[in-house]
C-alpha cells in the first residue's frame, strides 16, 4: 500500500443524482475531491441490426428487463420497427428499480410485470412459474455469463438479442490531469483507460477495482491493484475508498 495521502479521486462513473449520495459523505468526511467521468457509454443498435439477428418482436410473449438501458433500447427498437407492444406482454424485472423504470413506457397497474430481488439467478422461480413462455433478453454486447448459464439450465425459451453496445468514452481532456486514485468499474472502463492514454504510466496513482473481471482486465494491463471491492468487509466500492483513504490519510 502506498502511503501518500489521497487528496483526489476520479470515479469512472457518471455522477450519482441522489443527493446523499456515499461519495459525498466520503468528500465530507476525509476532506478529499471526488470527480466523476464516465470512461464508457451506451449507444444503441438499430433496428435493421436487431433484424439481421433474426430477431421478429412479435414472437415472443416475455420480455426479461436487466437493467434501465435494457428497457429503454427494447422500446426505442420497438417504436423503430413501428411494433406495437401487446398490453399482454409479461416483463420480467431484475429489480425493483427497474420495474419502477419500466412506468415510464407503461401503465404499471395494468401490466404483467415480475420482480426479482437482486440477483439474476433469484429470477429462477419467476422463470419456472412461465416456463411456457417465450423470452426475449434485449441486452448489450457484454452479456454476464451468469445470465445464459441459469436460463439454460431451466431449460426455458430464450432468445438474447443485442440492442446496445458499450462504448468507450473520448477521455482527451483528461490528458493533464492527475488523480491520486482511479477507480474502475468493468473490464471496458480499464481499456478506454488505455484507449485514451496508451503511454499510461500508474507511477503512484492508486487503482480501486469492482468486481473480479475488471479486476483480472487490470491486472492483464499490468496495473499494481491496491483497492477491491466487493469484500466481505467492504461489499462496495465507496466502502472500500473509505477504508482505504482513512488508512493513508490517518494522521497526516
Amino acid at each position: 500500500m502506498s502511503s501518500l495521502k489521497v487528496r483526489t479521486i476520479l470515479v469512472s462513473q457518471p455522477e450519482p443524482k441522489v443527493e446523499n449520495s456515499p461519495y459525498h459523505d466520503l468528500m465530507q468526511k476525509h476532506k478529499v475531491k471526488v470527480d466523476f467521468r464516465s470512461f464508457i457509454h451506451v449507444e444503441g443498435v438499430s433496428a435493421k441490426d436487431v433484424r439481421a439477428q433474426k430477431i421478429d418482436l412479435s414472437q415472443f410473449t416475455a420480455i426479461i428487463l436487466t437493467s434501465k438501458n435494457a428497457v429503454d433500447h427494447f422500446f426505442r427498437v420497438a417504436e423503430e420497427m413501428r411494433y406495437k407492444v401487446p398490453e399482454d406482454l409479461r416483463y420480467f424485472c431484475q429489480s425493483e428499480a427497474i420495474a419502477y423504470y419500466l412506468q415510464k413506457y407503461v401503465v404499471y397497474r395494468k401490466r404483467k410485470i415480475y420482480v426479482g430481488q437482486k440477483d439474476f439467478a433469484d429470477m429462477s422461480s419467476l422463470f419456472k412459474k412461465y416456463k411456457d413462455e417465450k423470452f426475449l433478453l434485449p441486452s448489450s454486447d457484454q452479456l454476464n455469463a451468469d445470465i445464459p448459464q441459469t436460463l439454460n439450465n431451466l431449460k426455458i425459451d430464450w432468445t438474447a438479442g443485442t440492442f446496445y453496445k458499450t462504448v468507450m468514452s473520448d477521455l482527451s481532456d483528461l490528458a493533464d490531469v492527475y488523480y491520486d486514485i482511479l477507480a474502475f468499474f468493468s473490464p471496458t472502463g480499464i481499456k478506454s483507460l488505455f484507449k485514451n492514454f496508451p503511454d499510461f504510466k500508474q507511477n503512484n496513482t492508486r487503482i480501486a477495482v469492482f468486481g473480479s473481471t475488471t479486476q483480472k482486465e487490470a491486472l492483464e494491463h499490468g496495473l499494481r491493484i491496491d483497492i477491491l471491492a466487493p469484500t466481505p468487509d467492504t461489499p462496495s466500492m465507496t466502502m472500500a475508498l473509505e477504508k482505504y483513504v482513512a488508512e493513508v490519510n490517518k494522521g497526516k
